[in-house]
Protein backbone atom coordinates (compact mmCIF):
# COMPACT_ATOMS: atom_id res chain seq x y z
CA UNK A 1 0.00 0.00 0.00
CA UNK A 2 1.10 3.55 -0.63
CA UNK A 3 0.69 6.15 2.13
CA UNK A 4 -2.80 7.23 1.07
CA UNK A 5 -3.97 3.63 0.97
CA UNK A 6 -2.50 3.01 4.42
CA UNK A 7 -4.28 6.05 5.83
CA UNK A 8 -7.54 5.00 4.19
CA UNK A 9 -7.18 1.50 5.63
CA UNK A 10 -6.46 2.67 9.17
CA UNK A 11 -9.61 3.05 11.22
CA UNK A 12 -10.31 3.15 14.95
CA UNK A 13 -11.52 -0.44 15.22
CA UNK A 14 -13.99 -0.93 18.08
CA UNK A 15 -14.27 -4.71 17.90
CA UNK A 16 -11.61 -7.27 17.00
CA UNK A 17 -11.99 -10.80 15.70
CA UNK A 18 -10.95 -12.92 18.69
CA UNK A 19 -10.41 -15.92 16.43
CA UNK A 20 -7.66 -14.16 14.48
CA UNK A 21 -4.29 -13.69 16.14
CA UNK A 22 -1.55 -11.25 15.28
CA UNK A 23 2.20 -11.87 15.40
CA UNK A 24 3.79 -10.15 18.43
CA UNK A 25 7.09 -9.86 16.53
CA UNK A 26 5.35 -7.81 13.83
CA UNK A 27 3.93 -5.52 16.52
CA UNK A 28 7.39 -5.24 18.07
CA UNK A 29 8.88 -4.28 14.69
CA UNK A 30 6.20 -1.63 14.26
CA UNK A 31 7.30 -0.15 17.58
CA UNK A 32 10.89 -0.17 16.33
CA UNK A 33 9.74 1.80 13.30
CA UNK A 34 7.90 4.20 15.61
CA UNK A 35 11.26 4.97 17.24
CA UNK A 36 12.02 7.02 14.13
CA UNK A 37 9.32 9.51 15.11
CA UNK A 38 10.60 13.02 15.87
CA UNK A 39 10.19 14.19 19.46
CA UNK A 40 10.69 17.59 21.05
CA UNK A 41 14.45 18.30 21.23
CA UNK A 42 14.93 14.59 20.44
CA UNK A 43 14.46 13.90 24.16
CA UNK A 44 12.43 10.71 23.48
CA UNK A 45 10.70 10.84 26.86
CA UNK A 46 8.46 7.87 26.20
CA UNK A 47 8.23 4.12 26.62
CA UNK A 48 5.96 1.47 25.12
CA UNK A 49 4.61 -1.52 27.02
CA UNK A 50 3.66 -4.31 24.65
CA UNK A 51 1.07 -6.53 26.33
CA UNK A 52 0.56 -10.08 25.06
CA UNK A 53 -0.21 -12.00 28.26
CA UNK A 54 -3.95 -12.94 28.32
CA UNK A 55 -4.31 -12.39 32.08
CA UNK A 56 -2.71 -8.97 31.87
CA UNK A 57 -4.92 -8.07 28.89
CA UNK A 58 -8.03 -8.86 30.96
CA UNK A 59 -6.85 -6.67 33.82
CA UNK A 60 -6.06 -3.82 31.46
CA UNK A 61 -9.39 -4.19 29.64
CA UNK A 62 -11.14 -3.62 32.95
CA UNK A 63 -8.95 -0.55 33.60
CA UNK A 64 -10.00 0.68 30.14
CA UNK A 65 -13.60 0.75 31.44
CA UNK A 66 -14.36 -2.54 29.65
CA UNK A 67 -14.88 -0.92 26.26
CA UNK A 68 -15.27 -3.41 23.42
CA UNK A 69 -11.96 -2.54 21.76
CA UNK A 70 -10.13 -3.36 24.99
CA UNK A 71 -12.08 -6.55 25.72
CA UNK A 72 -11.54 -8.04 22.25
CA UNK A 73 -7.95 -6.81 21.72
CA UNK A 74 -5.47 -9.55 20.85
CA UNK A 75 -2.63 -7.40 22.15
CA UNK A 76 -2.20 -3.90 23.58
CA UNK A 77 0.50 -1.28 23.45
CA UNK A 78 0.52 1.26 26.24
CA UNK A 79 2.42 4.46 25.52
CA UNK A 80 3.90 6.02 28.62
CA UNK A 81 5.52 9.42 29.05
CA UNK A 82 8.71 9.54 31.12
CA UNK A 83 9.36 13.19 31.89
CA UNK A 84 11.17 11.99 35.01
CA UNK A 85 14.00 10.75 32.78
CA UNK A 86 14.83 14.20 31.39
CA UNK A 87 18.28 14.39 33.05
CA UNK A 88 19.33 10.98 31.76
CA UNK A 89 18.06 11.67 28.23
CA UNK A 90 19.64 15.13 28.04
CA UNK A 91 23.00 13.74 29.18
CA UNK A 92 22.85 10.90 26.65
CA UNK A 93 21.94 13.18 23.74
CA UNK A 94 24.71 15.61 24.67
CA UNK A 95 27.28 12.78 24.59
CA UNK A 96 25.97 11.65 21.19
CA UNK A 97 26.16 15.23 19.92
CA UNK A 98 29.76 15.54 21.08
CA UNK A 99 30.71 12.46 19.10
CA UNK A 100 28.78 13.55 16.02
CA UNK A 101 30.39 16.96 15.67
CA UNK A 102 33.87 15.43 15.56
CA UNK A 103 33.27 14.82 11.86
CA UNK A 104 32.78 18.54 11.13
CA UNK A 105 36.03 19.66 9.50
CA UNK A 106 35.77 23.36 10.44
CA UNK A 107 37.20 23.71 13.96
CA UNK A 108 35.46 27.02 14.70
CA UNK A 109 32.07 25.67 13.60
CA UNK A 110 32.63 22.50 15.61
CA UNK A 111 33.38 24.48 18.77
CA UNK A 112 30.37 26.72 18.23
CA UNK A 113 27.97 23.77 17.81
CA UNK A 114 29.46 22.06 20.88
CA UNK A 115 28.95 25.20 22.94
CA UNK A 116 25.30 25.45 21.85
CA UNK A 117 24.65 21.78 22.63
CA UNK A 118 26.32 22.03 26.03
CA UNK A 119 24.14 24.99 26.95
CA UNK A 120 20.93 23.53 25.50
CA UNK A 121 21.16 19.97 26.81
CA UNK A 122 23.36 20.69 29.81
CA UNK A 123 21.55 23.72 31.21
CA UNK A 124 18.42 24.86 29.36
CA UNK A 125 16.48 21.59 29.07
CA UNK A 126 17.22 20.44 32.64
CA UNK A 127 15.94 23.85 33.74
CA UNK A 128 12.67 23.80 31.78
CA UNK A 129 11.84 20.14 32.54
CA UNK A 130 12.42 20.40 36.29
CA UNK A 131 9.32 19.98 38.45
CA UNK A 132 8.45 20.82 42.04
CA UNK A 133 4.72 21.10 42.75
CA UNK A 134 4.37 23.81 40.10
CA UNK A 135 6.88 26.16 41.75
CA UNK A 136 9.66 25.76 39.18
CA UNK A 137 7.11 26.26 36.41
CA UNK A 138 5.85 29.49 37.96
CA UNK A 139 9.42 30.73 38.38
CA UNK A 140 10.21 29.95 34.73
CA UNK A 141 7.01 31.60 33.56
CA UNK A 142 7.90 34.84 35.34
CA UNK A 143 11.45 34.92 33.98
CA UNK A 144 10.46 34.09 30.41
CA UNK A 145 7.60 36.61 30.45
CA UNK A 146 9.98 39.38 31.50
CA UNK A 147 12.54 38.45 28.83
CA UNK A 148 9.80 38.32 26.16
CA UNK A 149 9.34 42.09 26.53
CA UNK A 150 12.73 42.50 24.88
CA UNK A 151 12.73 39.68 22.33
CA UNK A 152 10.40 36.94 21.03
CA UNK A 153 10.61 33.67 22.92
CA UNK A 154 8.51 30.67 23.83
CA UNK A 155 6.69 31.29 27.11
CA UNK A 156 5.00 27.89 27.42
CA UNK A 157 7.35 26.70 30.17
CA UNK A 158 5.11 26.06 33.16
CA UNK A 159 5.09 22.54 34.54
CA UNK A 160 1.74 21.87 32.87
CA UNK A 161 3.10 23.28 29.59
CA UNK A 162 6.06 20.90 29.67
CA UNK A 163 3.75 18.01 30.44
CA UNK A 164 1.86 18.88 27.26
CA UNK A 165 5.12 18.94 25.30
CA UNK A 166 6.00 15.42 26.45
CA UNK A 167 2.51 14.11 25.69
CA UNK A 168 2.52 15.67 22.20
CA UNK A 169 5.78 13.90 21.38
CA UNK A 170 4.47 10.60 22.71
CA UNK A 171 1.27 11.04 20.71
CA UNK A 172 3.33 11.38 17.53
CA UNK A 173 5.05 8.10 18.35
CA UNK A 174 1.70 6.38 18.90
CA UNK A 175 0.41 7.69 15.56
CA UNK A 176 3.51 6.44 13.72
CA UNK A 177 3.02 3.04 15.36
CA UNK A 178 -0.61 2.84 14.20
CA UNK A 179 0.36 3.76 10.64
CA UNK A 180 3.08 1.08 10.70
CA UNK A 181 0.53 -1.44 11.94
CA UNK A 182 -1.87 -0.49 9.13
CA UNK A 183 0.92 -1.02 6.60
CA UNK A 184 1.18 -4.60 7.90
CA UNK A 185 -2.59 -5.09 7.57
CA UNK A 186 -3.14 -4.98 11.35
CA UNK A 187 -5.82 -2.91 13.05
CA UNK A 188 -5.63 -0.62 16.05
CA UNK A 189 -7.81 1.53 18.26
CA UNK A 190 -6.33 4.42 20.26
CA UNK A 191 -8.09 4.66 23.62
CA UNK A 192 -8.08 7.53 26.07
CA UNK A 193 -10.93 6.20 28.20
CA UNK A 194 -9.00 4.50 31.01
CA UNK A 195 -8.18 4.67 34.70
CA UNK A 196 -4.70 6.20 34.70
CA UNK A 197 -3.92 5.18 38.28
CA UNK A 198 -5.02 1.58 37.80
CA UNK A 199 -2.92 1.11 34.68
CA UNK A 200 0.15 2.57 36.36
CA UNK A 201 -0.40 0.20 39.26
CA UNK A 202 -0.88 -2.83 36.99
CA UNK A 203 2.33 -2.05 35.10
CA UNK A 204 4.17 -1.03 38.29
CA UNK A 205 5.17 2.31 36.78
CA UNK A 206 7.06 5.00 38.71
CA UNK A 207 5.19 8.05 40.01
CA UNK A 208 6.97 10.34 37.54
CA UNK A 209 5.48 8.52 34.55
CA UNK A 210 2.11 9.13 32.91
CA UNK A 211 -0.14 7.17 30.57
CA UNK A 212 -0.40 8.83 27.19
CA UNK A 213 -2.53 6.34 25.27
CA UNK A 214 -3.61 2.73 25.23
CA UNK A 215 -3.66 1.21 21.74
CA UNK A 216 -5.69 -1.96 21.25
CA UNK A 217 -4.38 -4.23 18.48
CA UNK A 218 -5.85 -7.05 16.42
CA UNK A 219 -7.78 -7.86 13.26
CA UNK A 220 -11.11 -6.12 12.81
CA UNK A 221 -14.32 -8.14 13.04
CA UNK A 222 -17.33 -7.54 10.77
CA UNK A 223 -18.70 -5.07 13.32
CA UNK A 224 -15.32 -3.55 14.08
CA UNK A 225 -15.76 -0.32 12.14
CA UNK A 226 -18.68 1.78 13.28
CA UNK A 227 -19.95 3.48 10.14
CA UNK A 228 -18.31 5.49 7.39
CA UNK A 229 -15.41 7.76 8.15
CA UNK A 230 -16.39 11.38 8.77
CA UNK A 231 -14.16 14.42 8.51
CA UNK A 232 -15.24 18.05 8.62
CA UNK A 233 -14.86 19.90 5.29
CA UNK A 234 -11.18 20.44 4.50
CA UNK A 235 -11.84 24.14 3.87
CA UNK A 236 -12.79 24.60 7.52
CA UNK A 237 -9.40 23.35 8.69
CA UNK A 238 -7.06 24.49 5.93
CA UNK A 239 -5.81 28.07 6.01
CA UNK A 240 -3.26 29.24 3.44
CA UNK A 241 -1.56 32.53 4.20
Amino acid sequence: MNLKEILEFRRAVRDFDTAKSIDPEVVKNCLKEAQLTPTSSNMQLWEAYHITDPKMLKRLAKACVSQSAAITAQQMVIFVTRQDLYKKRAKTILEVAKQGIQYIPDTKQREQILKINQWYYGQYLPFVYRRCFGLFGLFRKIIFSIVSFFRPMAKQVSESDMRVVVHKSCGLVAQTFMIAMAEKGYDTCPMEGFDNGQIKKILNLPSGSDINMVVACGIRSEKGVWGNRFRVPFEEQYHRI
